[in-house]
């Protein structure tokens, strides 16, 4: 095995790449610039690779040097976690949550303040993804997904999410005065959620073939960004368009609900253990409502 860099040629290096200056990163590390240029020398040397090229004005980094940069980062914000989470004040507590990006945006964001009000002691931090994956050990504590609730964890505990209906922003509600309408809309397609429209359809009784998509998202997020402009619909879960159908940036042109084809679920990790923090925050997610 490569015996690893020292650590302070890595903290140069880390906060080179990310201020793209010798010189920043040196006010950063109370460090001369030329100290800071020393140690990534020191460090290019030892990996035998130039990681910034040395411009006139400042720097920036090669192909390897970028490449180099996202690891090393990563490994100094796990470790200040770590350090964090072990030897901080114990008063307070974090719970590190990944969420669909999705319900992250649209359910939490705007109301994890009032949890925080609550509970003053219990800090959120919060990451997202788009589609659910296993949980990777030291990273996250609890997982919202999207799915049939049916992953190997041990608890998993199911949210509320509210029916789905067709969006739309108020300008374009014209365009669809009724169901039969939606043979000619312009669609705002969410990937994995094809069959939406084939379950509406069928619970109406109404023989319409699925309507041809005029733009697809990977996420309902990106679904609502792109109705806010004034052209197309979606179907989407109310759970995510209950603050645009609050601020009456987005409406429910039709009178129709179809259930979710899947639900929301918190998963906990595993070797997580008894903890009342996390229990705390799984009730508080399980009582939103919308």
């Amino acid at each position: 095995m490569r015996k690893l860099p020292h650590v302070t040629w890595l903290r140069a290096f880390e906060a080179a790449a990310r201020h793209a200056s010798f010189s920043a990163a040196a006010d950063e590390l109370g460090l001369t610039s030329a100290a800071v240029s020393q140690q990534i020398r020191l460090l290019e040397g030892h990996l035998g690779i130039q990681l910034f090229r040395r411009l006139a004005r400042g720097v920036e980094l090669t192909d390897m040097g970028q490449a180099y940069a996202v690891p090393v980062r990563k490994s100094f914000a796990e470790m200040q976690v770590a350090t964090d989470g072990l030897f901080s004040d114990r008063r307070s507590s974090v719970i590190r949550v990944r969420s669909s990006i999705s319900y992250a945006a649209l359910v939490l964001a705007r109301r994890l303040a009032a949890f925080r009000r609550e509970h003053p002691g219990i800090e959120i931090e919060l990451s997202t993804a788009v589609w659910a994956d296993r949980m990777n050990g030291a990273s996250i504590d609890l997982d919202i997904r999207y799915g049939a609730g049916d992953w190997p964890e041990q608890n998993i505990h199911p949210l509320k999410t509210a029916p789905a209906t067709v969006v739309c922003h108020p300008d374009y509600a014209p365009a669809i005065p009724d169901l039969n309408a939606l043979a000619r809309a312009d669609i705002v397609q969410i990937v994995g959620c094809e069959t939406d429209w084939d379950r509406l359809f069928l619970q109406e009784g109404m023989p319409l073939p699925r309507p041809a998509h005029w733009m697809r998202a990977d996420s309902s997020l990106l679904a609502l960004q792109m109705l806010s402009a004034g052209h197309g619909c979606a179907i989407v879960s109310r759970s995510f368009a209950f603050d645009a159908f609050e601020a009456g940036t987005l409406v429910a042109p039709l009178p129709v609900e179809v259930p979710m084809s899947q639900s929301f679920y918190v998963v906990e990790q595993d070797d997580l253990g008894p903890r009342e923090d996390v229990a705390i925050f799984v009730d508080w997610l399980r009582g939103l409502s919308f």
